[in-house]
Order: C-alpha cells, then structure tokens, then sequence
C-alpha cells in the first residue's frame, strides 16, 4: 500500500469516528430531553376501590384473651353396678337417647333373691320369737301381781321380750338390705342424655363400682380451657366469649360460666370454663370436639383503625392517610390491637394513642406501597370512606 493510500484510509477511520462520536452526544441529548419531559409530566391519580379505605373513628375497644381447649357436657354421668354380679342384659348402645331412671340393663339377681328370702324367713322367725316372749312377759306380770314368782322372773321376762324385739329389728333390717341388693341388680339411667361409651358387655361378670355406661347431656356443653397464670387476674365470672369449634362455620356466644380455685401443679395454669349459649346442641357438637374461645375481658372507648391499614416496614409503624388528593405518611404510635365489626363481621383493628386524629381517611394494605405525596382519588367511594370503624359502629375487641 502506498502512502497516499494509508493517509486516506487514516481520513476515513477519522471521519467514522466523528461521526459516531457526533451520534452518541445526540442520542444523550435526545434521553436526557425525554427524562425532563417524563419528570415535568405530572403523575396520574391512584384510584382506589371502596375496600381501600378506612376512617380512624373512636370505638369501644375490649381486651381480649384467646383460649382453647375441648368441649365436654355440663351434665355426665357413669352408671356402675352397685353389686357384684354378671350382667346379665344391656339394651342400650352407643348414641342412644335415655330417660332419667329408664332401665337400661340388668345384673344376674338369683343370689340377691335367695338372701333376701333368707332374710325375709329370719324375721319372721324373730316376730314368733317376740308373740312369745310378750305372752310369758304378760303372764309373769299376773303372776307377780298374784306374789306366785319372784321379781327377778319378771325382770329376765322383760329382758327376754327386749332382746325379742331387738332381734327382730335386726333380721327386718337385714331383709332390707337384701331388697335393696335386689333393686340394685337393675341398671337405671341417673340422668337424661345420650350413651356415650358402652364399658361393659352382656355375660361379663361386673365387680362393685364395675363401670357399665356412660350417658352425657349435651343440652349444656362447656369449653374447658387451660388458662396461663398471668391472664388469670383479668377473669371474671359471667364475661362473654364466643366459641368457634373446629369444622363450625360459625361462631357460638358464650360466658364464662366456672374459674377453678386451683391451679394445676405441673402448668400452673388454671382451669376455666365456658357455658356455650343453649342452641349449641342444635348445632351437632359433640363432646371431645377442640374449640377456641376468646374472652372479653373489659371494655373502654378509643381511636382505633384497620390494622391492615398499619405499616411497619420502617422504624416507626407508619399510616398512608388522604389530605387535599395526596397520600401521606404518617408516624403513629400504637396501643391495644384487637376487632372492629364491620358489616356485623369481626375485623382485625389496632388503637392509635399519637399521630392522626378522629376522622381522618387512611389507606388499608390492599392499595399496596405507595410513596408520600402520590396523587389519589376517591371518586368511586365518596360514599364509603368510613368502612372502617365509624360504619361499624362501636364494636371493637383488642386481643392480649
């Protein structure tokens, strides 16, 4: 290649070069005008759906406390045999429905009925022995009036018609106790409920207090509930509760009915319970079911807001609250968290002590993040910003 060549080759690389350099500067140019111009633009309005919003409203605010355990009828009773016998009948099963005092079985009664004829023959013996004693006492009455015998005959006259009398008493007394035996070979229902348990079987030979049945009353059921020493303190008698039980849409009103003096020596916890409304039968539980209970435990008016509202991504939990078209950002200070109800349903809500006031429009968590200072409208729920505790009415629960 000749020099003029290289020189013109050199030019031209020369000129590309200028040429991409001048491309570039004019693309840069070109963005930072776009960037200047989306920046100038002014950012569109967040709209927001009537379940975005809430009112921060003073409501009454219950503690509550949150406790479980299992269902278990108010009334049950376990029918055992009262003597020692084979059973000899059993005609009820499980789920069957019983009458107080219905005859439910029978005990094997031959034995029962020998002693008592046994002892029925005793005393009639002791009633002969006593006709006679009285004769010879009346005869020797005559007979000292008449001086023929001596006192001391007519003293062991009365002390034989007294021991007589007393032997009597005695064999009566053991014939009743053999008719009780009798009747105690029958196998009534103490109560009136369903069979729980069949314990024992027809032929089986059942010793004294040998457990047969078990019948429960399931018109009143209660929830037995564990309760940890530090929440004792703050249960009352007659508190009111609800019941939601496992596999129940639900939830059953409830009170607190019994608080065991108590605690239990391994836990230290201390057992309630808690006498669900009487249409809980109604609803199918049935005893051994696991539910959970929450206890109201006291009342007390305060600004509360959805706690679906509260944000605590930052050092201090924080609220998006609307003013003038703006979302802004809000530090607040908490209190008690608990419930609002809202439409006649429960949902989750905290006090706020610090930092809005009553009245103020705040956003739940649905709206997502937003920044402070972005532009919303309420346009489409002019006539729903107080979803939260001000439509509820005043109905709040703060959980413990």
């Amino acid at each position: 290649m000749t020099k003029r060549a290289r020189w013109i080759l050199a030019l031209v690389l020369l000129l590309a070069v200028a040429a991409a350099v001048v491309a570039l500067r004019r693309g840069s140019t070109q963005t930072a005008a776009s960037a200047a111009r989306a920046a100038s633009a002014p950012t569109p309005a967040i709209e927001l759906a009537a379940g975005d919003v809430a009112t921060a409203a003073m409501a009454e605010l219950s503690s509550l406390l949150q406790v479980s355990g299992g269902l278990k009828a108010s009334r049950s009773a376990l029918v055992k045999a009262k003597v020692a016998a084979e059973l000899t009948e059993l005609t009820v099963r499980e789920g069957d429905r019983v009458a107080a005092g219905q005859l439910i079985g029978r005990l094997d009664a031959t034995e029962f009925r020998w002693r008592l004829r046994q002892a029925e023959d005793q005393a009639a013996a002791a009633q002969a022995q006593l006709d006679i004693a009285k004769r010879t006492l009346a005869n020797n009455q005559a007979l000292v009036a008449q001086g023929f015998i001596s006192r001391n005959a007519l003293d062991t006259s009365e002390s034989s018609a007294a021991g007589a009398a007393a032997s009597l008493q005695a064999a009566r007394a053991a014939a009743e106790l053999a008719r009780k035996a009798v009747a105690d070979s029958e196998v009534r229902a103490p109560i009136a409920g369903l069979v729980a348990q069949r314990l024992a079987q027809p032929g089986e030979r059942v010793p004294v207090d040998g457990r047969i049945v078990e019948i429960v009353d399931l018109s009143r059921i209660e929830l037995e509930a564990a309760v940890a020493p530090e929440d004792v303190l703050g249960l009352r008698i007659g508190q009111a509760a609800r019941v939601q039980v496992d596999g129940l849409a639900e939830e059953l009103p409830a009170r607190v009915l019994r608080i065991n003096p108590a605690a239990a020596a391994g836990t230290r916890s201390v057992m309630a319970y808690i006498e669900l409304a009487p249409g809980a039968a109604a609803a199918g539980l049935r005893q051994g079911l696991f539910a959970r209970a929450t206890i109201e435990l006291q009342r007390r008016s305060a600004l509360v807001v959805p706690a679906s509202a509260l944000r605590v991504d930052q050092a201090r939990p924080q609220l998006l609250v609307v003013e003038g078209g703006l979302a802004r950002q809000r530090a607040v200070r908490t209190g008690a968290r608990g419930e609002v109800l809202i439409d006649g349903r429960p949902e989750a809500a905290v006090e706020i002590l610090e930092g809005v006031a009553p009245g103020a429009t705040v956003l739940r968590g649905t709206v997502g993040t937003l920044r402070d200072g972005t532009p919303v409208t309420l346009a489409r729920v002019a006539t729903a910003t107080a979803a939260a505790p001000a439509a509820a009415g005043p109905a709040a629960s703060a959980a413990r």
